[in-house]
């Protein structure tokens, strides 16, 4: 099947991917669109993984503030060179990540930044709640494990769907970055606040 340039240009706009890799993604998938996406995806996660474990110390702080200064957030979000941390592309992630971050309240990055403590807590909670809903014992260990894999949705950053595209989380959002700059990318940390929240634990 010929491949138009339309549907090239198109591909490239939804992932940001180069032309060629455009080209053979269509190919490959007959010029099925959502089957070129879907492949640039797997070809992007598999050079992100690659990337991993490459130093990030360039970057951008990324303010933000909401609802007339209701809500304010702060990140870095680091890559490998200078160069790319000035690009259009990347501050352009690094916004989406602030208003991500805004919108949806995630209070870690990665799963492994949740305290088991907090995690011990949920389950109890989970627990105690299927029990109450009068769900049978055999089945209570499997309900606990949906719970606690819903809220790390919620309070994960990166497990979260991303505000603009409920489809993609916020990793997966995060990979199209790594693979489109050639970089390791990193979101190192943030804060949040909400007017007339408590600071006190």
């Amino acid at each position: 099947m010929a491949i138009t340039t339309q549907q090239i240009k198109e591909l490239r706009e939804a992932t940001g991917v180069g032309i060629l890799e455009c080209r053979k993604a269509l190919e490959q998938a007959n010029g099925d669109f959502k089957t070129a996406v879907d492949l640039l995806r797997e070809k992007g996660l598999a050079t992100a993984a690659k990337r991993a474990d490459r130093q990030a110390s360039e970057g951008v702080l990324e303010l933000y503030t909401h609802g007339d200064g209701r809500i304010g957030v702060m990140v870095e979000v680091n890559c490998e060179t200078d160069f790319v941390a000035r690009s259009e592309k990347f501050r352009a992630f690094a916004h989406e990540v602030a208003l991500q971050i805004a919108a949806a309240a995630p209070r870690y990055i990665r799963e492994n930044d949740i305290p088991e403590s907090e995690l011990e807590h949920e389950r109890n909670i989970a627990r105690t709640r299927a029990l109450e809903e009068g769900k049978p014992e055999a089945v209570v260990d499997k309900i606990v494990e949906g719970r606690i894999e819903k809220f790390k949705d919620e309070v994960v950053l990166l497990r979260q769907p991303y505000i603009r595209d409920e489809n993609l989380t916020i990793e997966q959002l995060l990979l199209q970055n790594i693979a489109s700059t050639g970089e390791n990318i990193v979101i190192r940390r943030f804060v949040r606040w909400e007017r007339g929240e408590s600071t006190a634990d």
